[in-house]
């Protein structure tokens, strides 16, 4: 669940919201606009780490392109085959 507040009652208030940030997210909002969100930096940590870069296929080496080659899909995978016709 995540805690909604106003900019200006962020500011009045920033101690108590940052303990509430400890816990769970907190959306900032101006002018009634989701602007922010505030959130611990063990979450943010956390995050961060599930972080991925993508890749155009010609920048993978051959070990990932061997390895892309050799894989097959899931039987539930033929379900969607209809998709692609």
């Amino acid at each position: 669940m995540t805690h909604t507040v106003s900019s200006a009652d962020f500011l009045k208030s920033y101690g108590r919201i940052a303990e509430v940030a400890l816990r769970e997210p907190v959306s900032i909002t101006s002018h009634g606009r989701e602007r922010l969100v505030l959130l611990s930096a063990e979450e943010y940590r956390r995050l961060k780490q599930n972080d991925r870069t993508a890749l155009y296929p010609w920048e993978l080496d051959n070990t990932a392109l061997n390895a892309l080659a050799a894989a097959e899909s899931p039987a539930e995978a033929a379900d969607f085959d209809h998709e692609v016709r």
